[in-house]
């Protein structure tokens, strides 16, 4: 088919009704797909700058390209997530898997090649084709002679028997097609044998010609195996802490304005500062520190502010009868609390006698992650909801989990007898304001954790995954999927010990936990 500039088949246009609509602007999946094969080959990255409702991953994914989608909006990318993470996909032979070298072989008439298959996706798949046939591919093609020669010994005799018995002298183009009145019932069975074989000569010259000729590859019709079915291949979900774009230095904006333009400059950029760290301590108040348990949260009975170079305010709650003193560490409105940072405030706290020490932040790097107490003093951090960037709407959106604390990770590192380590996760360690007590809470509060079994102290890199909950997401998994699971490869990744695995040139290996509002904590240990 040719397809012009302007794309009337396309289903729906730029929206489809054949798609289910989950987002407010959803571009059809037939547009994507018409645009990414049409640009890119299997193993290519496609990059979405705005996911959206994630048609163009879901598409790519089908389509066995790599992908990577962005967006600012947290509800988007749940809706994205689900949708790749429930989606079927069918499962297309490799060109480079032995399952598709058979399927080559068979289409081209050829033996398969017995070159080594690494199922690499960037050779392709195997899609079905037609002819591109040439009057030199026929002229060339000496299959065709000797097809003929076989036909020819075989059609001769019986044409000849069909003249004998009707009396004609009919050549091989001559014989009618249909059967004549008052034909016997031999006749006709003699006739017939020799159309069919005619026919089946060439249906065989047919199909040399077919394999002689060049092809024309269809890329958007790969073959597929019927008897399995495909989902979406392991993918992370990765965000970065706000920010916002300031002038280099103050000498540039002498340059740029006056004295007092940099003078009013720097104190709107103070009153911002001030403004949130205002805005977030009259939420504090109100919404208090929430934990996995409803139990654990932290009510103030008074926040106030504090003249302290990293302590902002002093709160002050119940722990049983007796009254504790919270120092409160304020992180950037845009931007990430280092370790620097929170160890600072940890130690202007315990100077200034503070039973405890809480950061508040919309983001945590991962060295900071790992402080839980400095001394006696335990250091709490406490996630902001982003929902406080709305600071003027949420009286009318409530004021459930602003501030969410999810503690340490208890970890076991098991020794193994043939020299290798394995992981156990017992739970997350909480704080307890009633007793002022760390105790270990199970594992029906965590989501997933990760483990990289050879932290370089730098970045993340996500080697081993495994799945937990209180809820069985093993049915919740069938239900999406629509089909039935391998129960044994489903219990190597729902579990709470990991597999074992060889201990780290670098000495270290991190553990990431994540509870089911999407709140993470690392910790490093050295083995």
């Amino acid at each position: 088919m040719s397809v012009p500039n302007f794309w009337a088949d396309v289903s729906g246009g730029i929206t489809s009704r054949s798609d289910p609509k989950v987002y407010v602007v959803q571009t059809a999946t037939s547009i994507v797909q018409r645009c990414l094969l049409m640009a890119t080959d299997p193993g290519d990255l496609v990059l979405d700058p705005t996911c959206g409702s994630g048609t163009s991953a879901y598409v790519a994914e089908q389509w066995g390209r790599r992908w990577i989608t962005i967006d600012t909006s947290r509800v988007a990318l749940a809706l994205a997530r689900t949708r790749l993470m429930a989606a079927r996909y069918p499962w297309f032979f490799l060109a480079d898997s032995l399952e598709g070298k058979r399927k080559e072989g068979e289409l081209t008439g050829k033996p398969p090649s017995d070159a080594k298959a690494y199922s690499d996706v960037r050779q392709g798949f195997v899609y079905e084709r037609v002819p591109h046939i040439t009057l030199k591919s026929i002229a060339n093609n000496t299959e065709i002679d000797v097809i003929w020669d076989t036909w020819q010994a075989r059609l001769e005799p019986l044409r000849a028997e069909l003249n004998q018995i009707t009396g004609k002298n009919w050549q091989e183009w001559e014989i009618p097609r249909e059967v004549l009145a008052g034909w016997s019932s031999n006749v006709v069975g003699v006739h017939k044998a020799w159309w069919d074989a005619r026919i089946a000569r060439q249906q065989e010259i047919d199909a040399s010609i077919a394999r002689a000729a060049d092809v024309e590859y269809l890329y958007d019709k790969p073959y597929a195996d019927p008897n399995r079915i495909r989902v979406a291949g392991p993918f992370t979900v990765e965000s970065l802490s706000p920010h916002r774009i300031v002038p280099a230095d103050a000498d540039e904006l002498i340059h740029l304005v006056d004295a007092a333009g940099v003078k009013v400059a720097r104190e709107t950029q103070s009153e911002s500062q001030t403004d949130f760290a205002t805005m977030v301590l009259e939420h504090l108040k109100t919404a208090g520190v929430h934990q996995i348990e409803r139990g654990d949260r932290i009510e103030f009975t008074s926040l106030t502010r504090w003249p302290g170079e990293y302590i902002g305010a002093e709160g002050r709650f119940m722990e049983g009868e007796t009254e504790r003193r919270a120092a409160i560490f304020i992180g950037p409105e845009f931007g990430t609390v280092s370790r620097v940072q929170l160890t600072a405030a940890a130690r202007e706290a315990a100077e200034s006698r503070f039973d405890v020490l809480i950061a508040c932040s919309f983001a945590f790097d991962a060295h900071a992650s790992e402080l839980s107490r400095l001394g006696p003093l335990p250091v709490l951090k406490a996630k902001m909801n982003p929902d406080l960037h709305m600071a003027d709407d949420l009286k009318n959106t409530g004021k459930g989990n602003l501030f969410t604390i999810f503690g340490e990770p208890d970890i076991n590192i098991l020794e193994r007898a043939d020299g290798r380590i394995a992981v156990k996760v017992n739970g997350v360690d909480i704080y307890d304001p009633n007793t002022g007590e760390v105790r270990s809470n199970d594992v029906k509060g965590i989501a997933a954790w990760f483990i990289d079994t050879a932290y370089n102290e730098e970045s993340f890199f996500v080697r081993h995954a495994y799945f937990l909950g209180a809820n069985d997401p093993y049915k919740q998994l069938k239900a999406a999927l629509k089909a039935e699971v391998d129960e044994d490869a489903w219990a190597t990744l729902y579990r709470d010990t990991s597999r074992p695995f060889a201990r780290p040139s670098t000495g270290r290996i991190a553990v990431k936990v994540i509870n089911h509002f999407g709140d993470e904590v690392m910790k490093v240990f050295g083995v």
